[in-house]
């Protein structure tokens, strides 16, 4: 009887902390922060571009600021750049969904890890993309959160590995930071937005809550 209990009370907690997890996560999703930042603010625009999951920040090449496009690879017809940020095993190892394995979800949420950057390039404009204004402050800051994410090696450059794109337009890059579950891609680009003074959530893992705060 006792091992019964133990075994239930095992499973409780079990079911218990995801549950409180989610359910923290959408409380704080729905805190907006930077309320002050007006939608129609900005002559500028940035977009947010999600696969259903995964956030990306899309920039225009022309703006793109120095320091940021230095060492990145582009093709003279490329017009935009999406950064994602995220665990590198998770990257590598699980190109779609269909790849995706209990251990190595388990490494990403739970274990310390390296993370990559992962540049993908366009040539135009994706329809499904959330268009955000943006004025010239608030880009330029959102350029210099994303530089700092990238690692750099001795001589002050990006870091890229070769060859390990999914498609023939997008790259990874080194970078800074360890993902976890309170640390996730989309509250990368959550962090990215807060930090620039944009509208975002307060804290958020899902694509949603942030992309609920443009749509």
């Amino acid at each position: 009887m006792r091992l019964v209990k133990k075994i239930l009370k095992v499973l409780g907690y079990m079911i218990a902390v995801p549950v409180a997890y989610f359910l923290i996560a959408l409380l704080l999703s729905t805190i907006t922060v930077n309320k002050a930042s007006s939608n129609s603010e900005g002559t500028d625009i940035v977009y947010l571009s999600t696969n259903g999951v995964h956030l990306d920040i899309v920039i225009p090449r022309e703006s793109l600021s120095e320091n940021l496009s230095r060492d990145l690879r582009f093709l003279e017809d490329d017009q935009y750049v999406a950064f994602g940020w995220g665990d590198e095993n998770f990257y590598l190892n699980t190109p779609t969904w269909g790849d995706l394995t209990f251990k190595n979800a388990f490494r990403a949420m739970f274990l310390k890890s390296s993370s990559l950057v992962h540049l993908t390039r366009h040539k135009s404009k994706r329809s499904s993309w959330v268009a955000v204004p943006i004025d010239k402050n608030k880009l330029e800051k959102l350029n210099d959160f994303i530089l700092k994410s990238f690692s750099l090696d001795a001589s002050g450059g990006k870091i890229e590995l070769p060859n390990t794109g999914y498609y023939h337009n997008d790259h990874f890059y080194k970078a800074e930071g360890s993902y976890s579950f309170v640390k996730t891609c989309n509250s990368w680009v959550n962090s990215g937005f807060k930090e620039s003074g944009l509208k975002a959530s307060y804290w958020t893992p899902f694509d949603f809550g942030l992309l609920n705060k443009y749509e």
